[in-house]
């Protein structure tokens, strides 16, 4: 007899398990509250790890707060720690942790770091709030392709543009790990018109054939894949996209690649990056933009909302154009919150 669950068991998938998922608590209208479980899985960062030379008192600071994550810490006791990198560490989790218990959600504390004066947390820590998060919007039964592009927005990702057009993406980090003597193959080739010089690297590149072995390297972040509009992989990130909007704004939008801006009533565009917001700003304003800065945008977009009355007024009907570009040293760091903040929204969820 087939056990009732076996069906669940074979398709729900317990990726990203380090994202700290499990410590959360799902509430009833799908947004995730902050747990005592998930602070101390934050405190479990080796930047935060009491080492070998730390002295007692840093020992018992992250004992204390291991048993009490949401206790008081005043300034004496972080002055009282031997290391003031420790001081320096501990302050800034602090810090951080205060933010994300001030708002009743992750996902209220996590748009409250983007406005006011700025972010004031290291971008590590922004990363693995925005990996949580999209694991919980993917859910246990994400699409592979899907899992591997939403990796773009929480790890920046080195791209290279081999002679056929073709567009390549591999996690930056993994790139960089590996950087070290001699060639590997085509590979090797590729990643050295990066500048990387590759010794022993295993990275395959995600495809249909081999889609299921994501499962299996979900947090190696060692597949590249092909981003060229079209691709599987850039399909993926629209959808990715167009989740991670009806979550945090609960509208409906529908979001597909574009070849290039063919309007005479271009009205509104957020870039996905830096890169890319500048870019998109001269071109809407008429500026000249260079050849060398053209040929870094990597993908454009066109989101539209699926109900106008959910847009400003005076813009209502009119598509969004997204973009995304490397920087000079062809690495792609995407800014998934300049979606959330920067949509001509009629209202603010």
């Amino acid at each position: 007899m087939m056990h009732p669950n076996s069906l669940l068991l074979q398709t729900d998938r317990l990726f990203w398990r380090s994202s700290g998922i499990t410590w959360l608590t799902p509430l009833p209208d799908g947004q995730l509250q902050v747990t005592d479980d998930f602070l101390r899985h934050l405190l479990s960062r080796p930047e935060l790890q009491p080492i070998a030379t730390s002295c007692s008192r840093e020992r018992e600071l992250h004992t204390s707060l291991l048993d009490h994550p949401r206790q008081t810490v005043d300034a004496s006791r972080l002055q009282a720690l031997a290391d003031p990198d420790a001081s320096e560490n501990m302050a800034v989790w602090l810090r951080f942790r205060d933010r994300l218990l001030a708002a009743p959600t992750l996902e209220s504390s996590y748009m409250a770091l983007f406005q006011g004066q700025g972010v004031d947390v290291p971008p590590v820590l922004v990363e693995q709030i925005t990996q949580v998060l999209l694991r919980h919007i993917l859910g246990p039964r994400a699409d592979p392709m899907e899992a591997r592009a939403a990796e773009m927005l929480f790890r920046p990702q080195r791209i290279t543009v081999v002679d056929d057009g073709t567009v390549m993406s591999a996690d930056n980090e993994t790139v960089e790990r590996h950087a070290i003597d001699s060639g590997l193959g085509p590979l090797g080739e590729w990643l050295q018109r990066n500048g990387a010089r590759v010794r022993s690297l295993d990275l395959d590149v995600l495809n249909a054939e081999n889609a299921d072995d994501y499962w299996t390297r979900d947090e190696s972040f060692d597949m590249a894949v092909c981003l060229n509009s079209g691709q599987p992989l850039a399909q993926a990130l629209c959808r990715v996209l167009e989740k991670w909007v009806f979550h945090f704004l609960g509208v409906e939008v529908t979001i597909q690649t574009e070849k290039q801006i063919q309007d005479d009533h271009w009205v509104w565009h957020v870039g996905l990056d830096a890169q890319a917001s500048a870019v998109l700003n001269d071109l809407y304003l008429g500026h000249h933009v260079n050849e060398d800065r053209l040929k870094r945008l990597l993908c454009l977009f066109r989101l539209d909302f699926k109900e106008p009355s959910s847009m400003l007024p005076e813009v209502a009907g009119r598509p969004v154009y997204l973009a995304m570009a490397m920087d000079e040293q062809q690495c792609l760091k995407l800014k998934p919150q300049n979606l959330l903040l920067n949509l001509p929204l009629a209202r603010r969820s």
